[in-house]
């Protein structure tokens, strides 16, 4: 009964992803900030990070995107599916990733955070690049209504 939405509803919006990646000892999954720009996904990393050593070894990944609200009996599924790719980090894209959560003013933004945990000219930095395989999206917001008045 899931009906299919508008992607870009999700992957505009300053949701969290959850990155699943595989290895030897089985799935793992990470939450991650994410930039969806000209049909890629972008996702951030660094150089040691278990993610980022996942994807070298087996570049094969899921996202998953999830908007829950129960107020409004909101439920937006979004998946992608695809093999990753690790980049270099790049400033400006990082900049703008860190605008869609923390707001359009680099001014405004915790230096506290952009230095100690951004780390946005980090050498060791690394941006996840995904160019999805497939895509998919279940719209299940008829739990409280039915299916006669799903979102949107």
């Amino acid at each position: 009964m899931a009906e299919e939405f508008d992607p870009d509803v999700l992957l505009h919006a300053p949701l969290m992803a959850n990155l699943a990646t595989v290895c030897a000892d089985g799935p793992r999954n990470a939450p991650m900030w994410f930039l969806w720009e000209t049909g890629v996904l972008w996702l951030l990393g660094d150089a040691g990070s278990s993610s980022v050593r996942r994807i070298a070894d087996d570049p094969r990944v899921a996202v998953e995107i999830v908007q829950f609200d129960p107020k409004r009996g909101v439920l937006l599924h979004l998946g992608l599916r695809g093999r990753a790719e690790i980049a270099p980090m790049d400033p400006a894209l990082f900049r703008r990733l860190l605008a869609k959560y923390l707001g359009s003013d680099p001014a405004a933004w915790n230096p506290w955070f952009v230095d100690a945990v951004a780390k946005i000219e980090d050498p060791n930095g690394r941006l996840i690049r995904l160019l999805p395989e497939s895509i998919f999206t279940n719209n299940v917001s008829y739990f409280k209504t039915g299916p006669e008045l799903a979102w949107p």
